[in-house]
């Protein structure tokens, strides 16, 4: 299970990096006339494109934000959400501006660019500085999270939500950032992107530790008349980003729905950054290509568009499945800090009880 965690992370911070050189091409053609016809490593961004001036294997502004919420709770042993937010105060925002073309990694999201006016500008509390971006940077920050609390759904759950509503305030955005850090920390505890685990997230969701609200029985029976409307359960009105899972990893295993090459489900759950369109997309890949590392990350990659969040979540996704053990080392030795990313990456999963 350590090993699991270790290789959420590091899939993570890989897929971040992977996506540096070759951001945000949604010309297809283009893409592939800088880089070429299958990009297969790291790669360092043209001139004039996203990321300018940085370098092949170094990490986004996504990637550096995940890193200082894993040498937080490497510190304390545990998420303290006070200690995350005095390092966005103390060590990020000083170096934002507020426009998306500045500070490190190159480019600032506009999630964190709400945050850092809501903070730094008007002096909001963090309670109040949550935006409504519908992107995916808090779902990629807290996989974290997902990997340090994966025997505890309760705990991921409340975590990931709370540490979402810093920077992302709509209320389904959170729900589907959660929804996929709860499966994520189910493969880290040795789940498999399979069809079944939705009815293994329903049983939670029915015992009460997920925060989501249903009427459904078991197998998604339907509820009898005069069933009373059974209690809330938490924040969240409906479990269907925790039933999206079962449906994409039964389209991967369909032999009649092929997506060829994989790459193209770019093309087919959308390029673009919202969360609707990226989560299916890492899902497909991560649960056709459950064992193979390389091959889901790569497929991520050469999507286009949106390919950062893409391969982050992928990477994350699949890391959990084959372990640090399990991804190819040359992705290890690219990544700049490598080696002492991993180190941490152990070093958080050791914390695992």
């Amino acid at each position: 299970m350590h090993d699991r965690a270790a290789g959420a992370i590091i899939g993570a911070l890989i897929g971040d990096a992977l996506g540096l050189g070759c951001h945000w091409y949604y010309d297809l053609d283009e893409l592939r006339r800088d880089h070429g016809p299958w990009i297969d490593g790291y790669t360092t961004p043209r001139p004039g494109r996203y990321h300018a001036g940085m370098q092949a294997g170094q990490l986004s502004q996504s990637g550096l934000i995940l890193v200082m919420l894993l040498r937080s709770v490497v510190e304390h042993g545990q998420y303290r959400e006070d200690d995350f937010t005095r390092r966005l105060d103390e060590e990020l925002f000083p170096q934002l501006d507020g426009t998306p073309v500045n500070g490190p990694g190159g480019y600032t999201s506009q999630s964190i660019r709400e945050a850092y006016r809501r903070r730094v500008e008007q002096h909001k509390p963090w309670s109040q500085t949550g935006g409504h971006a519908d992107t995916t940077e808090a779902a990629e920050r807290a996989i974290v999270l997902a990997a340090r609390y994966a025997r505890e759904p309760a705990k991921v759950a409340e975590y990931v939500s709370s540490n979402c509503l810093l920077t992302q305030a709509d209320e389904a955005i959170v729900a589907m950032t959660t929804a996929y850090n709860v499966v994520l920390s189910q493969l880290v505890a040795g789940e498999k992107l399979a069809p079944g685990i939705s009815q293994k997230l329903m049983q939670l969701v029915r015992s009460g530790e997920l925060p989501f609200h249903s009427v459904v029985k078991n197998n998604f029976a339907p509820p009898r008349q005069g069933d009373p409307d059974p209690p809330r359960a938490g924040r969240f009105s409906s479990p269907d980003a925790l039933l999206t899972p079962q449906s994409i990893a039964l389209a991967a295993a369909d032999p009649d729905i092929r997506i060829e090459p994989a790459w193209k489900v770019s093309l087919v759950y959308g390029m673009p950054c919202a969360i609707y369109h990226q989560l299916p997309a890492a899902y497909y890949l991560a649960s056709r290509f459950a064992g193979d590392f390389e091959s889901a990350v790569l497929h991520a990659l050469n999507g286009g568009g949106q390919n950062m969040s893409r391969a982050m979540l992928t990477g994350a996704l699949v890391g959990a499945q084959v372990g640090l053990a399990g991804i190819p080392q040359r992705f290890i030795a690219g990544l700049e800090n490598g080696e002492e990313l991993a180190g941490l990456a152990q070093q958080l999963a050791a914390q695992e009880n």
